[in-house]
Order: C-alpha cells, then sequence, then structure tokens
C-alpha cells in the first residue's frame, strides 16, 4: 500500500440497529475496492470482519473490525461495528477514532430503535455521515417509505442522493440525483435516467438542489433567480452541507446482490471529510491535525489472544510512530517499546514500517497500554481525550466450575476487562460472590464462551444475590464485660456503648466520651477494631451493618488482666447487643432507571414497572421514543435486561445506577430472614 496521510484517508464508521447488514455491505465495499478475492456471507462465517468463533457460532458482529482499502488514490479504514446494543462499547470506540459515519438502513425494518439511538451518538459527536438504505432485494423492501421514515424520525436535513430503481426480486440499481445517470446492476452499469422514476426524481432533485442552494448566498440568488447551478458548484456546497451537518444524503443498495457498494465508497471519497478538516480532541482543548507535529495517539481497542499476546490498535492523529520505537504513554506515565507495526484487516496482519497522522495501526505486546490511553514522546507530551464508555447495567455472579478453574478465574476475568471497558469485576462484600457487570445478557454469555475459549477457564454464572444491609431505627445501649480467669493471667475488657441510627445511613462513625481513664486511651483502637469486625454481619439475616454511630462512653480496666484483644472482643460483643436492641432493620439497594422505549409500548413497560415496586418519576418524549425515569429496588430487575428485550422485540434500551439504600417492607425482610435462617440449617 503506498503512503497516506492526513489528506488522502478517509476513516469511516458503520452504525445501524443490528442487522440492518453492516457486515456485508462492509465486505462488498472490500470486494469492490479489491482488498479481499471472494465476496464472504455472514451466514457461513467466510466474512473478513466477523472472524471470531462466537460471531461465526452466533452469526452477529461483536468486536469492532479494522477493514482497509484503496478507491480512487485514497485510503479508506472502514470501522464495522456491532449493531447489537450490548456491544455498545466496541461502536463508542469505532466512532471516537473516525471523521464520520455511515448509517445503514434495512429498506424492509426501516428505521429501528437502535437506528434512532446511534443516529443520536452521531449527532452529539457532530458527525458527517451518510446513510445508506441497504437490502433493496429483500421481500418488503420499500424504498420510498424508508426515505420518508427516514425524514420523518431523524430530520428532514436527510435527502436521498440516489433513487432506488425496482425492488425486491426486481430492484437492479440507482438513480443518481446530482449525475443524472443510473448505475445498474453489480457492474454499475451508466445508463439513462429511468422514465417511470420521473415525477420522483423531479421532487427529490428539486429538495436536494434547494438544500444545497440554502448554504451558499451567490448560489441561493442563482437558484432563485433560475439560473442553471453547475454540476462543480453542486458537488462543492453538497461537500460542504455533508461537513457542515446541514445536509445527510441518503444512498440504496444491496450488500449480498453487490449493487451500490461502488457508488457508496465514490461518496465517502467525494464528500466525507479528511483527518485534516477535523480537529483533534486534546485534553487542552482542540487543535489542528498535523503531521509534523510531535507524536499523539489514541488507543482504542486492546484485545487479549493466549497465543499472540496482547494487541494494541491505536489511531494516530498527530506525527507519525515507526516499527521498534521508543513511546511514552502519559495516561500511565511510562516508556513503552513499540515493536513490529501492523495494518490489520479483520484478523489478517500485514506488517507495516510506520503509521502517519491520520491512520490507524495496531502493535502486539505492549506492556502497561490499555484502551483510552495516549501514546506521545515524552518530551513533548499529550493527551487525547479518553473515549467515554457506558456503565454496565446488567450483572451475574461468577462462579469456577473446578478446583482448577478457582485459581485462573481471577486472572482471565481481569484480562477480559481490559480488553472490553463496559465490562466491570468486582467482589460484593455483602454476599462474597465475583460480579461480573456487562451491557446484557450475551454480553456475559459471550465473556464466559471467550473465558473457556482464550483462557480455558470453565466459569457459571447465576442471578447475583442482592447485596442488603441493615442497620438500626432507634438509638440503644448496651454494655459488655468480657472477663475470663484461667490461671496466671486472665482476660478482662470492659465496654459500654451507645449506639445511634445515622439519618443519611451511610458509612459507620465511632466516637469515644471517655473521661477519668475508665477505659485507657491505648484500649480505645482495640474496641474500634472490635466494632468494624461486628460491623461485617448484622443480627437479622447476617447482613452488613451501615448507618450507625457508636459512641463508647465508659467501661473498666483490670491493670494486669486488660489487653487489646480483651477491648477488641469486648466492642464487637456489645455492639452485636446494641443492634439488637435498636430495633434492627434490613435495607435494599434502589436503583435510578431510565428507560428508552418506543412510544407505542411505553404502556406496557409503566405497567410491569408498577409491578416491581418501581416509583414512576416521569415521562420525557424524544420524537418517537418516550424516556421513562424510574427508582426501583434492585431486587426486582436483576433480570431486566431479558425482560425488556422480550416485552419490546429488543426495541428498548435502558440505562441503571445505584441510588440509596432504603428499607425493605416488613412481609419482604420475613422471607429473606426465613430464607437465611434455612440456608444456615
Amino acid at each position: 500500500m503506498q503512503k497516506y496521510g492526513l489528506d488522502n484517508i478517509h476513516n469511516v464508521v458503520l452504525l445501524s440497529h443490528g442487522g440492518a447488514g453492516k457486515t456485508s455491505l462492509s465486505e462488498a465495499m472490500l470486494f469492490k475496492a479489491g482488498a479481499i478475492k471472494r465476496l464472504g456471507k455472514v451466514d457461513d462465517g467466510s466474512s473478513t470482519s466477523d472472524y471470531e468463533p462466537d460471531e461465526v457460532k452466533r452469526q452477529i458482529s461483536i468486536n469492532l473490525s479494522l477493514l482497509p482499502c484503496e478507491w480512487q488514490g485514497k485510503k479508506i479504514n472502514i470501522i464495522d461495528t456491532p449493531g447489537y446494543a450490548d456491544f455498545v462499547g466496541e461502536m463508542k470506540a469505532g466512532m471516537r477514532v473516525c471523521e464520520s459515519a455511515i448509517i445503514v438502513v434495512c429498506a424492509a425494518s426501516g428505521v429501528e430503535v437502535g437506528t434512532e439511538q446511534v443516529w443520536k451518538y452521531s449527532e452529539e459527536a457532530k458527525m458527517p455521515r451518510l446513510i445508506f438504505i441497504n437490502k433493496m432485494d429483500r421481500e418488503n423492501a420499500d424504498y420510498i417509505r424508508t426515505v420518508e421514515e427516514i425524514r420523518s424520525k431523524l430530520g428532514n436535513k436527510c435527502l436521498p442522493l440516489q433513487l432506488a430503481i425496482g425492488a425486491q426480486d426486481s430492484f437492479e440499481g440507482v438513480a443518481d440525483l446530482l449525475t443524472m445517470k443510473s448505475y445498474i446492476g453489480s457492474d454499475a452499469k451508466e445508463g439513462e435516467m429511468p422514465s417511470a422514476l420521473q415525477a420522483q426524481i423531479d421532487n427529490y432533485r428539486e429538495k436536494l438542489i434547494e438544500a444545497i442552494a440554502e448554504i451558499d448566498d451567490a448560489l441561493i440568488e442563482k437558484y432563485l433567480g433560475g439560473e442553471e447551478i453547475t454540476p462543480e458548484e453542486l458537488n462543492t456546497n453538497l461537500r460542504k452541507a455533508i461537513l457542515n451537518g446541514n445536509i445527510v444524503p441518503i444512498l440504496a443498495g444491496s450488500a449480498l446482490e453487490n449493487i451500490g457498494a461502488d457508488r457508496l465508497l465514490d461518496a465517502i471519497t467525494e464528500y466525507l471529510p479528511l483527518p485534516r478538516e477535523m480537529k483533534i480532541a486534546l485534553s487542552g482543548g482542540p487543535a489542528e491535525p498535523s503531521d509534523t507535529a510531535p507524536l499523539a495517539a489514541l488507543v482504542f481497542k486492546t484485545t487479549a489472544d493466549p497465543y499472540v499476546g496482547k494487541l494494541t490498535y491505536f489511531r494516530v492523529y498527530n506525527g507519525v510512530i515507526k516499527s521498534n520505537a521508543q513511546v511514552w504513554n502519559s495516561s500511565e506515565k511510562a516508556a513503552e517499546r513499540i515493536g513490529q507495526l501492523y495494518m490489520m484487516r479483520g484478523k489478517t496482519q500485514e506488517p507495516i514500517e510506520q503509521v502517519n497522522a491520520g491512520d490507524i495501526g495496531a502493535v502486539a505486546k505492549l506492556n502497561v497500554t490499555g484502551t483510552g490511553d495516549t501514546l506521545c514522546t515524552q518530551d513533548k507530551p499529550a493527551t487525547i481525550t479518553p473515549i467515554t464508555f457506558p456503565n454496565p447495567t446488567y450483572n451475574e455472579a461468577v462462579y469456577p466450575k473446578t478446583k482448577t478453574d478457582v485459581d485462573k478465574m481471577g486472572t482471565a476475568l481481569s484480562r477480559l476487562a481490559e480488553e472490553d471497558p463496559t465490562l466491570k469485576v468486582y467482589r460484593e462484600l455483602g454476599t462474597n460472590e465475583t460480579i461480573l457487570a456487562g451491557m446484557g445478557d450475551t454480553h456475559l454469555a459471550v465473556a464466559a464462551d471467550k473465558m473457556q475459549r482464550k483462557f480455558g477457564v470453565n466459569v457459571e454464572m447465576s442471578t447475583p444475590k442482592v447485596p442488603y444491609r441493615e442497620t438500626i431505627t432507634v438509638t440503644s445501649k448496651a454494655e459488655y464485660k468480657h472477663k475470663k480467669q484461667s490461671g496466671g493471667h486472665g482476660q478482662y475488657g470492659h465496654v459500654l456503648l451507645e449506639l445511634e441510627p445515622l439519618p443519611e445511613r451511610g458509612d459507620n462513625e465511632f466516637a469515644d466520651r471517655i473521661v477519668g481513664g475508665s477505659v485507657p486511651r491505648n484500649y480505645i483502637p482495640a474496641v474500634e477494631k472490635g466494632l468494624h469486625e461486628a460491623y461485617q454481619e448484622g443480627v437479622l439475616a447476617g447482613y452488613p451493618v451501615v448507618g450507625v454511630k457508636t459512641t463508647l462512653y465508659d467501661g473498666s480496666f483490670h491493670p494486669v488482666d486488660s489487653s487489646e484483644i480483651c477491648f477488641k472482643i469486648a466492642g464487637a460483643q456489645a455492639f452485636k447487643k446494641g443492634i439488637n436492641d435498636g430495633h434492627p432493620i434490613l435495607l435494599e439497594p434502589i436503583m435510578n432507571l431510565k428507560v428508552t422505549v418506543p412510544s407505542d409500548l411505553t404502556g406496557d413497560i409503566i405497567g410491569d414497572l408498577n409491578t416491581k415496586r418501581a416509583r414512576v418519576l416521569g415521562m420525557n418524549p424524544e420524537g418517537d421514543t418516550n424516556v421513562i425515569e424510574a427508582t426501583v429496588p434492585l431486587a426486582e430487575i436483576q433480570r431486566y435486561a431479558i425482560d425488556l428485550k422480550s416485552m419490546t422485540q429488543g426495541r428498548a434500551i435502558y440505562s441503571i445506577e445505584f441510588d440509596h439504600y432504603e428499607e425493605v417492607p416488613a412481609q419482604i425482610t420475613q422471607k429473606i430472614v426465613a430464607q437465611k435462617e434455612a440456608e444456615k440449617e
């Protein structure tokens, strides 16, 4: 491949709702550009992009894939991302290192909830984009219906640049509203505009030209004066309008029939921005990209492979990165040795000498570098704003299947979390479970498969236990005297404690009001230590205790028999008595829940939330969707990812975060306590 840089590279991310055909489209583009010799298919696992065993098995994209090709003297780095909401982290990473996006819409299903979601992300990122209506050969495909749905749901700035010629079995090509030519078949044979479409051609061409003219005063005068606008003026100003976000052109085709991919590649090189035209998001503020400036590169993906080791994908914004060089990781404040650099295409690696500004590459076996880190030079360090990943919404408890899995499980989990920033691993102290948190049940099922395949660790997953807490509701006093006499030195520690509930039910507090040395100062820390141990297990159901202020106000000691251990025991036992007398209650975690759901399903979702002890706080309409906000006990929504998917056929998404602890209703407390008793027995 010849050298490419800021002036002749396009970094383009493919986005869509799951199943719109991004991977098939990327395959058709690679084939058209001559980057691959045969057209692979998702169905038989032969596509360049979906090469992981999990992707082949499930027939969905799980990881982003880097797919470079050359077209019209330019390099196009296509990043194919998963459309499935569980793998939103990969999509966010792909978007972060691209200047522009292609949003793929299925001609039969139209605009789906995932389409609206990726549109929202692109709007927030102010990304210039194209829309490609795919699957024109499918049953029920209807180009005009889909265009009108796009315009009503995503906005009137979406305008057809092409019209589809035919549909379903009779789909044969596209008619271009600027060149006024038709392109038929997989070889895009040029021809006349079809007369059958004349009314639609006139209507949509008029709208397109008017929108292009509107962005330039001289052009709008020409247009209103009835003068002819030249094709060059139309093209130049359409590009301007796309870069400003004033127009989003709509194209059409069929990836499986390989119709329209070449016209899409033409549109990318003609209309989408080059790296030189987009600012870099540095932590010190936006900057102009430069190939002569000191190195600044962002790591956007890390894969852990048991054979190759770690593979790190990065995008160079400034300067150049060379094989066998030394770089500085400004995020970790550490030096990294760069070995052989690669250009990736799916799973194939092509060794290269260097990666220039504006381009994307990969390197193996970096020591400290992870996703989101900046690579630069030590004498001129830079920090690129890292990628913002969403918080996990779905948890499962992970248990090793056998003795041999116990030792390897921790390492495998941390390697997975390093590879995928939307996976989080933590230990839940209240229940002693290892929790794996991700974006949904499929996400975690894939993680478990990966652990088995990559690291040879077999695990079982189950719904986590709810991390309840215990607290008191009234002030109580308790006394405990620890006294033992068994020849020689005895044991003696005596404390009087006052326990009071803290209104915020936050962390426990400790204070002392000892006067006159009834408990010597050197024994007070031992009392506190005893309390810390007693906090771990409450008296109702053995859950940790929170929200209690304990004051040591009196006690006594023995000059010979007292010791730290005696006061530690006395403190712990007095605390347990005090909890018993303080009318203890169970507390449960209450979560903030946000559900984005199509308007027609809002009633079902609210009805379901009412059965889950939820408090609906409000509802905000956003286009054709509603955002429902509610607080709901964690115990009721442990499997919400699965419930929501089945209630809405995957058309709704949600986010969840911990808010506070609240008292468990009495009848539920009785059940939990009885269950704990049964477990003990």
